[in-house]
């Protein structure tokens, strides 16, 4: 279990939605997923995004401390950001292509918004942009508009709980 499947997990148990994991196939690889009984849609989108929260803010936490990461040498630190970087873009063509199985976070959280939900495609885009950002950043540090425009992307990210009815 990954530090995105404790966030999940840890949101399901603060919400009371007894979590656990259940196996799954997707185009022949075997792998798990993270459950909960029903909860309302914005408990829903809280835990969904949960692991998007917990990547953002380890990625945070690793360019703030080390902002010239890059030349340094910190070899667990650049493999934790580049998991993070590399499930969000994962994740973001998941949903952009509306493909995966249906126990995929996007489509948890594109169905938790708005009366009907809202395109799976969108929430694509919103989970690409920081991670864009944040290999940007390990590339090129220093760039405060860069460090600040992923910021405000990951709070509006957290903010679409407001949307969910």
């Amino acid at each position: 279990m990954c530090s995105s499947d404790l966030g999940h997990v840890t949101a399901g148990i603060v919400f009371g939605a007894n979590p656990g994991t259940k196996p799954i196939r997707y185009a022949g690889i075997p792998f798990f997923a993270v459950t909960h009984d029903p909860v309302t849609r914005s408990r829903e989108f809280v835990i969904s995004s949960a692991g998007f929260w917990i990547h953002h803010a380890g990625s945070e936490w690793i360019l703030t401390a080390q902002p010239a990461l890059k030349d340094a040498h910190a070899p667990f630190l650049k493999g934790m950001l580049a998991f993070n970087i590399g499930t969000s873009l994962m994740y973001s063509g998941a949903a952009v292509l509306q493909m995966g199985p249906p126990e995929r976070d996007p489509l948890g959280m594109a169905d938790s918004l708005g009366r009907r939900g809202w395109p799976e495609p969108v929430i694509g885009v919103l989970i690409l942009g920081p991670a864009v950002l944040d290999a940007y950043r390990f590339m090129k540090p220093g760039h405060a508009w860069a460090a600040w425009t992923s910021r405000g992307l990951k709070a509006a990210l957290m903010a679409l709980v407001v949307f969910t009815e």
